[in-house]
C-alpha cells in the first residue's frame, strides 16, 4: 500500500500482536471533513477539492488521494452470479434469494461457519487485491442482507462474516468501512471492528447521528438528487449532516452522461 500523509487522519495502531507473529500494519482513517466523490458507476478524474474517493474494486485508486475500495461482501456483484458456487447462494423454496431492490444480486448464505469461511476465501482475495492496487480502505456493502433473507439469516451470521473480512482488511493495511445499516452501527464497530462508515442518504432518512455516535467525524455520506425532501443547500447547512457529504445521481454515472450530478457543500 502506498504511504499516506498524516493529514489524511489519525493512524490506528495495531491493537494486539499474535504470539510469534508481527503486528498487523497500521491503518489510516479517512480525512475528517474531506470532500468526497463516489464513482461506482465509472471512474473519472475527480474535481478540484475532492479529498476522498470511492471506487469499485475493479477500478484503480487515485494517486495521492485517500481511496476507498468498494466490495459487495454479502451479495453477488451484478454479472458475477455464475462465478459463485451454488451452495453459497441463499435458497428459499429451492430458489435463489435475490435482493428485491437489486434483482441481479443474490444473497450469500452466511448461515454456517463453513459457508462463511468459503465466502471469506473469495471476498478476502478481492480485499487483498484492493490493497495491492494501492487503496487505503475498503467498504463492505450489504451488511444488512439478513433483513432481506425472510428470516434465514441473522445479524449474528453477518457479524461473524464481517469479522473475518475486517480482520483481513486490517491485516492488509486497509481501514474497514461499514456501508449503511445504521441500526447495526454499534455492533458492527464493537463486535466486527469497523473503523468508519460510508452511508447513503443518511440525511434524507435522518440517520446520520446514529453513525456519528459510533464513528465521530469519520462518516462519509452520499445523497441522491432524485430523492431530496429539501434542497441540498439546506442539508449542507444542517448541523446534523456529516461534514463529508456529496450529492450524486443515483446511478453514479460519469460526467460524460447527461444524468451526471455532482455537488458538494460550500467550504
Amino acid at each position: 500500500m502506498s504511504p499516506v500523509a498524516p493529514a489524511f487522519g489519525a493512524v490506528l495502531s495495531a491493537a494486539f500482536v499474535l504470539a510469534g507473529c508481527a503486528a498487523a500494519p497500521a491503518v489510516t482513517l479517512p480525512p475528517p471533513g474531506a470532500v468526497p466523490d463516489y464513482q461506482l458507476g465509472g471512474a473519472y478524474a475527480p474535481a478540484a477539492g475532492v479529498g476522498v474517493i470511492g471506487r469499485d474494486r475493479g477500478a484503480a485508486p487515485v494517486s495521492g488521494m485517500y481511496s476507498i475500495c468498494y466490495v459487495n461482501g454479502f451479495q453477488t456483484q451484478p454479472g458475477e452470479l455464475a462465478s459463485w458456487p451454488s451452495d453459497l447462494l441463499l435458497q428459499r423454496d429451492d430458489e435463489t434469494v435475490f435482493d428485491p431492490d437489486w434483482p441481479d444480486e443474490a444473497l450469500l448464505d452466511t448461515s454456517s461457519a463453513d459457508r462463511r469461511e468459503r465466502i471469506g476465501d473469495i471476498v478476502i482475495e478481492w480485499v487483498e487485491g484492493c490493497a495491492d492496487s494501492g487503496f487505503d480502505a475498503v467498504e463492505f456493502d450489504n451488511l444488512d442482507s439478513y433483513t432481506r433473507s425472510h428470516g434465514a439469516l441473522t445479524l449474528d451470521d453477518n457479524l461473524a462474516l464481517a469479522s473475518l473480512l475486517v480482520d483481513a482488511a486490517h491485516a492488509a493495511g486497509l481501514a474497514a468501512g461499514q456501508k449503511n445499516a445504521a441500526e447495526d452501527a454499534a455492533a458492527l464497530h464493537q463486535r466486527a471492528g469497523f473503523d468508519f462508515a460510508v452511508t447513503e442518504e443518511c440525511a434524507v432518512y435522518e440517520e446520520c447521528g446514529a453513525y456519528e455516535a459510533v464513528y465521530g467525524d469519520h462518516v462519509i455520506d452520499i445523497e441522491y438528487a432524485d430523492d431530496l425532501p429539501r434542497s441540498f443547500a439546506e442539508m449542507c447547512a444542517d448541523d446534523r449532516s456529516p461534514a463529508s457529504m456529496v450529492l450524486r445521481d443515483r446511478n453514479l454515472v460519469t460526467p460524460a452522461d447527461g444524468d451526471y450530478v455532482f455537488e458538494v457543500c460550500p467550504r
